[in-house]
């Protein structure tokens, strides 16, 4: 297959901003492309069905063409001005004058079409009760919605529609703005929630960040002192003609310089090493962003305690490597699933074995990219292998990662 989209090959780390289009809306999700937001209109429109009733009013209830013309006039600007208050907001932000503007617009519509033409253009308050419940502050929000009510009720005894009509359209009308209010406080709290995974991140990466420069202190800085004071030491030593006692001090500069680097050489590398319970938590919020959902058991992290840093290591590269695979290239994938189990080989020997599926579309006949090259010398540097191929009955792409479960033996016991 010559589109990348459609290979299933590893290059890198997981974009998380770079998503399929879904047909599935987030609340509260920003809307970022012209794509998303033709999505969330979509699914806007939808509710559109109330309309029916003053559209088949229209039609079939004996208006003369002056009032076909004001009705069918009034419906489309309605519809236009409903749009409009979700483009604003999810493009643009809150614009408040333009909002409660629009806002202003349908109440009035829906009153003067409704003593004009009929009851059955009462439905669009309903839709006017969704509105003014999106554009009031949450702490008013349930009382304009009961004031959106009696003023659907008060427009049909004015109009003279039938008790039956009113309180059915009553009722609606509330239920729906309460419904909506609701969702704003959700919205407003998976916001929160964002903001403030964002802010943990963020800390997490300055601790880490700390921790290093705290690490390169207490390891260079003794070191560096030694370094200098034994350098001038040894400058005396040779202005004084003690040559021997002076390739003393060298010699030992030397060592202290060498250790020094392997220090530095350690830190960073613990530093730089992905452990596992972190590459679960970003590889869920990668597939998240690509709208995958991730299956994995709570205790996946704490399978293996005892695994060393290598091995455990080498695990976290395959977990975010297959994250990374599928968030790109996992074409129609909805589930990742991950999986840990043990093996045993016939010498004998035990292997911690970490599975990572998807249900896509598979990798078809496309070769092995970089990445899965790289891991699978990764995994080899530990004494591990890497297993890829299709998922269960064909479909999607599975990674088998394996290294082996070294334990320490305890010592035997001489018999008295």
């Amino acid at each position: 297959m010559s589109d990348a989209r459609r290979t299933h090959r590893t290059d890198g780390q997981p974009e998380v901003g770079v998503a399929r289009v879904s047909l599935i809306n987030v609340p509260g999700s920003p809307i970022e492309t012209r794509r998303q937001l033709m999505v969330k209109v979509s699914w806007m429109l939808l509710w559109m069905v109330y309309l029916a009733y003053p559209v088949n009013d229209l039609l079939h209830g004996g208006h003369d063409v002056l009032g076909q013309v004001l009705g069918w006039v009034s419906l489309a600007v309605f519809l236009v001005g409903y749009v409009l208050l979700v483009v604003y907001r999810s493009m643009t932000g809150m614009r408040p004058r333009e909002c409660r503007a629009i806002v202003a617009m349908m109440v009035t519509l829906a009153i003067s079409t409704s003593l004009t033409l009929g009851e059955s253009f009462l439905t669009l308050f309903t839709y006017a009760s969704v509105c003014v419940a999106v554009i009031v502050p949450v702490r008013y929000a349930l009382g304009s919605v009961l004031g959106m009510a009696a003023l659907t009720a008060a427009t049909g005894l004015v109009g003279g529609a039938g008790s039956d009509t009113i309180a059915t359209l009553t009722l609606t009308s509330f239920l729906s703005g309460a419904a909506m209010t609701g969702m704003q406080r959700l919205v407003a709290t998976m916001k929160e929630l964002r903001e403030a995974r964002a802010a943990v991140a963020h800390l997490a990466a300055s601790e880490e960040r700390l921790r290093l420069a705290r690490d390169l202190h207490d390891l260079l800085g003794h070191s560096l002192s030694l370094i200098t004071l034994k350098s001038e030491l040894a400058g005396r030593f040779m202005d004084a003609g003690k040559d021997e006692a002076a390739r003393a001090q060298v010699a030992d500069i030397e060592q202290v310089a060498r250790q020094s680097l392997i220090d530095v050489r350690e830190a960073v590398t613990g530093f730089r090493r992905p452990t596992l319970p972190v590459e679960l938590a970003a590889a869920r919020t990668a597939l998240a962003a690509a709208q995958i959902r991730l299956e994995a058991a709570p205790e996946l992290v704490d399978t293996w305690p005892s695994l060393a840093n290598e091995e455990a290591g080498a695990l976290a590269w395959a977990l975010r490597e297959a994250v990374t695979n599928i968030v790109r290239h996992g074409e129609g994938a909805a589930v990742c699933t991950v999986r840990a189990d043990e093996s045993w080989e016939p010498s004998g020997e035990r292997y911690a074995v970490l599975e990572i599926t998807d249900d896509g579309r598979g990798p078809g006949k496309s070769q092995p990219g970089n990445g899965l090259s790289g891991l699978e010398e990764r995994l080899a540097l530990v004494g591990g292998r890497l297993e890829t191929g299709p998922g269960a009955r064909g479909r999607g792409f599975r990674l088998r990662a394996s290294v082996p479960l070294r334990t320490v033996s305890a010592p035997a016991v001489n018999p008295l």
